[in-house]
């Protein structure tokens, strides 16, 4: 079975996740920009009981970005580190970009490809592109 490790920027926050992960999902929406610094963000889904946090519970705080969803991150260096949703229950949404070893999740979508950031253009891929999506980042793996 697959191991996967990740760590915040100062390294204070680190976690583990066994087994496969996927897909890997690409929200554009003004939300995930403004939260992560950048013109998309690249999440995964991963279920709970895969996810060991190995260490830093102290360093861990939250913001509830919008009504029942926490954007958890590092209080020391202020990387984001997952999302978690009440109507996903058991299901964190990791910021692939902490991962340290290689991906070889499939790509899934462009999520709120309508409210893209207009300096950033869409890449030319075969990926299917939701204008919204109130379901985008949803998992039903």
């Amino acid at each position: 079975m697959k191991r996967y490790t990740g760590n915040c920027l100062c390294a204070g926050v680190r976690f583990s996740i066994l087994g496969e992960i996927g897909p890997i999902q690409v929200c554009h929406c003004m939300q995930c920009r403004k939260a992560q610094g950048t013109a998309m963000a690249t999440n995964v889904p991963v279920r709970m009981d895969d996810f060991t946090l190995e260490q830093g519970s102290e360093l861990l705080t939250s913001f509830e970005s919008s009504p029942g969803k926490q954007r958890v991150f590092c209080r020391r260096c202020g990387s984001p580190l997952y999302s978690q949703r009440d109507t996903l229950p058991g299901v964190l949404r990791i910021r692939l970009g902490l991962v340290n070893e290689d991906i070889d999740a499939p790509l899934q979508a462009h999520f709120y490809a309508a409210s893209k950031a207009n300096w950033w253009p869409l890449a030319a891929d075969a990926l299917p592109r939701y204008e919204a999506g109130a379901d985008s980042c949803e998992w039903r793996g």
